[in-house]
């Protein structure tokens, strides 16, 4: 019998194959080593850059720190390229958020030449945003198809107060007075699934987590950030920690378990 991948796993490998460190990079300021420091660091400060690339022969050879300019020329204080600090124009967004995590800013290499640069800083922009809001998304299904197949109605009710299953009811009714047939556990909040997976250990074995503190802890984080990039409110320095987890640990709960992903 085929096997057929599952729309999570089919979205999950658009949202993590799409959305490239190309999408997010800004040219690299360059001059030549000849140029005279004094001018280039007016010119530095005037535009606000930190870093330039200096260019030997036309080509982008190191770069100039603004905090180590020295008298001269740019050629004789030039920096060159370490291999940890560059990152290829193609790598995608989540490898690009783990090489960030130890440095301040990566050159991007294109066509094995360096031509541009990213910082924590690029992280609030459209592609980003949207590649974590769709991150996010892809966690909220996996989470609707595990409670889905392994809990009953009755069984994940009790894992939430009546206040919050009445509120799912009310949409749930809300919905069908506009014609639109939709489960009650598909009106429940992001929230609301965490929590569920967070009391019951079946569920909670499918997962990477390990205590009701953890899942409970991450539900936390997740909406936070999903409340941030709805109402586009800066998230690098809030929800630094919750992006980190989104590209190295949490796409685990999407790895796991491939067998329950078939249709």
């Amino acid at each position: 019998m085929p096997h057929y991948p599952s729309a999570v796993h089919s979205l999950r490998r658009v949202f993590m194959q799409a959305f490239l460190v190309h999408d997010v990079t800004e040219p690299l300021v360059s001059f030549d080593d000849f140029a005279p420091t004094d001018k280039v660091a007016e010119l530095m400060d005037a535009g606000n850059y930190e870093v330039v690339g200096i260019r030997r022969a036309g080509r982008i050879e190191g770069y100039l720190d603004l905090a180590d300019i020295e008298d001269g020329a740019c050629g004789d204080c030039m920096k060159p390229f370490e291999p940890s600090q560059v990152i290829l124009n193609t790598e995608p967004l989540p490898e690009l958020v783990r090489r960030l995590r130890d440095q301040r800013r990566l050159f991007v290499s294109t066509f094995g030449r360096i031509g541009g640069i990213v910082s924590r800083s690029d992280l609030d922009k459209p592609p980003v945003r949207m590649w974590l809001f769709g991150m996010i998304t892809l966690i909220e299904m996996r989470f609707t198809r595990l409670i889905d197949r392994y809990c009953s109605e009755d069984e994940w009710k009790t894992c939430l107060s009546a206040k919050r299953v009445e509120k799912a009811d009310q949409l749930v009714r809300e919905r069908d007075r506009r014609n639109q047939s939709v489960a009650l556990l598909d009106c429940l909040q992001l929230s609301d699934k965490l929590q569920i997976v967070a009391r019951n250990d079946v569920l909670k074995e499918l997962t990477q987590f390990q205590s009701r503190r953890q899942v409970e802890q991450m539900a936390k984080k997740l909406e936070k950030l999903r409340n941030n990039l709805a109402h586009c409110q800066t998230i690098v320095t809030d929800d630094w920690e919750t992006i980190l987890a989104l590209s190295e640990n949490l796409d685990n709960v999407l790895e796991r378990t491939h067998a329950d992903e078939a249709d």
